[in-house]
């Protein structure tokens, strides 16, 4: 795996957790708006991080962590994702996984095997809006949809999450994304900030907070626990 930072200690990237978190290079989709863009490409000037030098540093301050977040880039393109996380679990540790979703198989099989305790799975935007809102010309949602169905009915702890972006979705968009994961444990609205790190910014902009509120009132409709995250 292609390590290329690390979050010695966070309260905000597993809710209620003191934590650890560790960021992947690399990812399928190219979201113009992505904080994370050098990684994903690794066009970067940051050193990889040896994943032993990760382990000796989580083992070294189990008794302070609660748990690990994995995030990207996109964790699951990694075959040996379980592997590491295996690690991680046997220090002690809880896990929580960020993805896009697009590999279903994989989170299924970390939970399976008592890999994971958490889950955030991006959704990107309305399914009509998906390909341009990942950067691609075309799209398969059928793994998003079997990814989602799982988080919701499988009993892990999880969460949705939107980046939302004035100039890439519009308000009538989450009433469709709504109807998709309705009746979903928790939702968080995460507005757009600008960074010279994306892909590609031009047009994007962030939401007003009229257009945030818009946005909640529909969302809260279909998952009650909606939340703005970040304003």
């Amino acid at each position: 795996m292609q390590i290329y930072g690390y979050t010695q200690l966070t309260l905000l990237d597993f809710p209620g957790k003191l934590a650890s978190t560790i960021f992947l290079g690399g990812c399928n989709y190219r979201c113009p708006y992505c904080h994370n863009a050098d990684i994903v490409m690794g066009k970067t000037n940051l050193p990889l991080i040896p994943e032993s030098s990760i382990l000796q540093h989580i083992t070294k301050r189990k008794n302070a962590l609660e748990g690990v977040c994995i995030t990207g880039g996109e964790p699951t393109i990694y075959k040996d994702l379980p592997d590491f996380i295996e690690k991680i679990k046997e220090i002690g540790l809880l896990v929580k996984l960020d993805t896009n979703g697009t590999n279903p198989g994989m989170v299924k099989d970390l939970y399976g095997r008592g890999l994971i305790d958490y889950v955030a799975m991006d959704i990107k935007a309305a399914p009509d809006g998906y390909a341009v809102a990942a950067g691609l010309k075309e799209i398969s949602l059928s793994e998003l949809f079997e990814t989602s169905d799982f988080l919701m009915t499988s009993g892990i702890d999880y969460e949705f999450r939107t980046t939302v972006v004035d100039g890439l979705h519009k308000v009538e968009d989450f009433e469709k994304i709504g109807k998709w994961i309705k009746g979903a444990k928790r939702y968080f609205l995460q507005p757009y900030k600008y960074s010279e790190r994306q892909f590609n910014p031009k047009g994007l902009d962030t939401p007003s907070k009229e257009m945030m509120a818009q946005i909640l009132e529909v969302c809260r409709k279909y998952v009650p626990e909606t939340v703005i995250r970040g304003a």
